[in-house]
């Protein structure tokens, strides 16, 4: 039988300051655990998608990728952002019959887009 991989097992990639970011993405997106950001996630759909090499989704030209979460209530995160002082983007050409985004930014200026998908 053929293997193949059934999940994400980790996302890793560079920080100025690891513990720092760590720590926002907890408190804030409730991403990572107390262990070394080891974090259980809900099962949902995950989109694995290449982009051309010019694109402009992800923001400024250098950022090779994006960090996009689903949430259930994108409303409620958003509040929740706002209240702790994080900005929030959103735009209506983003959201389609696949669901709702949003848009942050975390502390070392990486595009992290939030999902809510569609019921059904």
């Amino acid at each position: 039988m053929k293997q193949k991989a059934n999940g994400i097992g980790g996302i890793f990639f560079r920080a100025r300051d690891p513990q720092k970011l760590r720590e926002w993405y907890r408190e804030h997106l409730g991403v990572g655990g107390e262990c070394e950001g080891v974090w259980q996630q809900e099962s949902g759909y995950t989109v694995f998608a290449p982009f051309p090499a010019d694109t402009d989704y992800f923001g400024r030209d250098t950022q090779q990728f994006m960090l996009n979460f689903r949430v259930n209530d994108l409303d409620a995160m958003i509040a929740q952002l706002k209240a702790a002082g994080i900005e929030v983007e959103t735009r209506a050409e983003w959201d389609s019959e696949v669901g709702r985004f949003a848009r942050v930014v975390d502390p070392e200026g990486n595009p992290v887009e939030l999902w809510e998908p569609a019921v059904g």
